[in-house]
């Protein structure tokens, strides 16, 4: 469960807006593409849609662990996908996903997958099944219940897995603390959410964001790559957008962090 705890304290935990199986496993896709160690030259995006027609890769109950391989050396990385209203994913069981765990797996990491999906198994098992998750009111929650996960899986127990758990509920609150200092620069009382926007060449930008509705506002942005690029301080779909920070990575790929701003 180490690759589930890395993608927790690396923000790879998202909301995922209603629409199909293809649109949930495209928007994990590419925020495992984002990621500084996948490197250019893997479209993970059509590695998993293959492996997905050989084989459906839901768990069962409610969870799916949808996946593409890599020849390249690393770690086992991961990223997830909470799903409020359910996915139609076929699973087996003929229920709806709610949980998405996307796994890149380095050939030399293949047991270290089937470790890591054993141990979601009987964590999820111990636990009761993932209504918790199913109902939870928000993203935050379902977070905790992972990290309930992680664990029973890895043995809290253990100092490094406490204290990596401890560092991460540090980085949660260092969050907080942040998005409470830009309410009150941005001129006090205000609905002020945090979201990223990842930028791909040739790929229309994905919006990652707690807030559905904020999602669907900027995704109808025509400029929206150009808008965020810019930096500074815009207006768009409804929002005043506070951009933050951009980080470049390899092959194009651009993750800008901002704020958007919308008047109580």
């Amino acid at each position: 469960m180490k690759s589930l705890l890395s993608a927790l304290e690396s923000g790879r935990l998202i909301e995922l807006p209603e629409g199909t199986k293809d649109e949930a496993l495209e928007y994990l896709a590419v925020l495992v593409e984002a990621i500084p160690e996948v490197g250019p030259g893997l479209d993970v995006v059509a590695a998993v849609e293959a492996r997905e027609k050989e084989a459906n890769s839901a768990l069962g109950n409610g969870v799916a662990v949808p996946h593409a391989r890599t020849p390249k050396e690393g770690e086992l990385l991961s990223a997830v996908g909470w799903s409020p209203a359910g996915i139609d994913y076929g699973a087996p069981d003929g229920k709806k996903v709610h949980l998405v765990i996307m796994y890149l797996i380095p050939e030399t990491r293949r047991n270290t997958y089937l470790k890591e999906v054993s141990g979601l198994a009987k964590a999820i098992q111990a636990t009761g099944g993932i209504e918790d998750i199913v109902n939870a009111p928000d993203l935050n929650t379902v977070r905790h219940k992972l990290l309930d996960w992680v664990g029973i899986a890895l043995d809290a127990a253990v100092p490094d897995v406490r204290a990596r758990m401890i560092k991460l509920e540090t980085k949660q609150a260092a969050v907080a603390q942040a998005v409470e200092a830009e309410t009150w620069k941005a001129g006090g009382p205000s609905e002020l959410v945090p979201f990223s926007v990842v930028l791909s060449e040739g790929k229309a930008p994905v919006v990652l964001a707690q807030d559905r509705e904020l999602v669907e506002a900027l995704e109808k942005v025509s400029d929206l790559a150009a808008l965020v690029t810019r930096g500074g301080d815009a207006a768009a779909g409804g929002y005043r957008i506070l951009v933050r920070s951009v980080t470049s990575y390899t092959a194009g790929r651009q993750l800008v962090e901002c704020l958007a701003v919308k008047a109580s």
